[in-house]
């Protein structure tokens, strides 16, 4: 899951206010989460950029990094990734195989609802055998449910290639790449798996992850459903030394041919001239060069916000973009104890806790009455799951609670500075912290009276931190129009103008870091993903 956080700590980044920068490079990087380093390393290695990251905050990463209070530290968003050949091979082709990884437990999700728990077990057969140990005489339906899942996924292979492809090429072919995942996507996920099954709390159990991609069954596409629950059938694993070494790891590709990545560098605007990227303007007025610049600060900020460039190739992206959602926001309860994992007998196994099996209803009354039971808490343990945390702060454990919470609730105070708002939001706040904090201790008995450190992050803290407007965690969101919309690719209006991150391919962190692979794919014109998602 991908969500924000309150207050980061930098990588040995550049400061941008503390170093003089060259003026003239090969690339330009907006942005320096996870698609945006993707991006630019692969430009390095493969096509032999030296590469400017320019990050407009002081921790490097995007939602990839960690934050630290004394004697703990959370990360902001990496809580698990699914355990894929693949998605391993990227990292390890971006890192040099120096990230290093976790499998977490092989019960990776628990899910609590109406009384009953029901286990996420690694592997297909597992998986299978465990939800028709649940759900005797459904044993048709979730052999029906698990080929929709890998019919789509398997689908989608030609329909994120196609984004990479030129363009009159896609004009030929392009249909035909995308046809075939369209069919699903183009579904609700409550609308094939009601085609599947009958059994509500089934159906309710197959889409508990569904805060993975922000949507609820009724409004999420299938599409995106059965691109994470594929993702996970294989198991989950976690960064050895928590996320903030995924940034670390990735850096040296990134320097090692000519480039830097800059903290505290807020691009203004993309510069356009004659109808091409020229570089970038900063906060300061200062002007940085490059013949390509690639922008990671998601769709809607980079058409909306960073681009003054008209015509109607622009135009119509805007119009396009403005008829999409922003996906959920959310709260973060982040949770210290003067304890160890093992002591207090947590595993890595994340838990997933409902009040009942109607999903889109919870979902609704929640954000009708904030009083209302929480729809979902999501339950992350990073001490547990990580090797070295003991190192680094012996005694201890951490804990995340994340739910789901409209912006609306927050817009108020939209033109308040973070850490000085008034008194009416931090009680506000502090209600909502207290409830996740109670709902924590009666799900993990083990921390109740023990908690020595509490903090909450709200959608106006992503806001601040990750610059998105709505205190959207997954960018746009994961409706079946999200997958219609032809301007979600790395090529824009501009020539030497390129997108990255999660708005080019799909949401969260494997969907941003396949962003950075496509991305670089259409910018040097080579099926790299065919190149980096094989073992090294």
């Amino acid at each position: 899951m991908i969500y924000s956080h309150v207050g980061g700590v930098n990588m040995n980044a550049i400061s941008y206010k503390q170093h003089a920068i060259e003026e003239r490079w090969d690339a330009i990087v907006v942005g320096s989460g996870i698609g945006g380093l993707a991006a630019a390393a692969l430009l390095a290695r493969y096509g032999g950029k030296r590469v400017l990251v320019l990050e407009r905050h002081y921790a490097v990463g995007g939602y990839t990094h960690t934050f630290h209070r004394p004697g703990y530290e959370w990360d902001v968003g990496v809580h698990y990734v699914g355990r894929n050949a693949a998605v391993r091979a990227v990292f390890d082709h971006l890192t040099g195989g120096a990230l290093e990884w976790q499998a977490m437990p092989d019960v990776y999700d628990r899910i609590l609802m109406g009384g009953h728990s029901y286990e996420l077990a690694t592997g297909v057969e597992n998986f299978r055998a465990r939800m028709e140990e649940y759900f005797p005489g459904e044993e048709a339906a979730i052999d029906r449910y698990l080929a929709a899942v890998r019919a789509a996924a398997k689908a989608q292979d030609l329909y994120f290639a196609e984004k990479a492809i030129p363009r009159p090429l896609a004009a030929v072919a392009g249909g035909l790449m995308r046809a075939p995942f369209l069919r699903w996507a183009d579904r609700t996920t409550a609308e094939v798996l009601r085609e599947i099954t009958g059994n509500r709390e089934l159906l309710a159990v197959l889409t508990a992850q569904w805060a993975d991609y922000g949507l609820p069954p009724e409004q999420s596409s299938f599409g995106i459903h059965a691109t994470i629950a594929n993702h996970y059938l294989e198991g989950a694993m976690y960064p050895v030394g928590g996320a903030a070494r995924i940034a670390e790891t990735i850096a040296p590709t990134i320097e090692r041919n000519g480039g830097q990545i800059v903290a505290s560098a807020e691009v203004m605007e993309i510069l356009l001239e004659g109808g091409r990227a020229a570089g970038v303007r900063m906060a300061d007025g200062r002007m940085l060069r490059a013949p390509l610049v690639v922008s990671d600060a998601g769709v809607r900020n980079t058409f909306g916000r960073l681009i003054g460039g008209k015509g109607a190739g622009f135009e119509a992206a805007r119009a396009e973009i403005a008829k999409a959602r922003p996906s959920m926001a959310h709260l973060s309860l982040y949770v210290g104890v003067k304890q160890t994992a093992e002591e207090l007998g947590l595993s890595g196994t994340n838990l997933w806790a409902f009040p009942g099996p109607d999903h889109d209803g919870n979902l609704k009354r929640f954000e009708q009455d904030p009083e209302a039971p929480f729809p979902v808490l999501f339950v992350s343990f990073p001490s547990a799951k990580d090797p070295e945390f003991a190192r680094r702060h012996p005694g201890r454990a951490t804990l995340e609670v994340v739910a789901p919470a409209p912006y609306d609730w927050f817009e108020k105070w939209e033109g308040s500075r973070w850490k000085r708002r008034d008194a009416d939001y931090d009680e506000f706040k502090q209600a909502l912290a207290r409830r996740m904090q109670s709902e924590l201790e009666r799900l993990v008995p083990a921390i109740a009276g023990r908690i020595d450190y509490a903090e909450l992050s709200t959608p106006l803290t992503t806001r601040h931190f990750m610059n998105y407007e709505r205190g959207e965690a997954y960018g746009l969101s994961a409706t079946p129009e999200r997958f219609r919309m032809r301007c979600l690719t790395p090529r824009t209006p501009a020539r030497g103008l390129y997108l990255t991150g999660q708005d080019v391919v799909s949401l969260g962190v494997t969907g941003a870091l396949m962003g950075g692979v496509i991305s670089a794919s259409a910018i040097l014109g080579k099926n790299l993903a065919g190149k980096v998602m094989r073992p090294a």
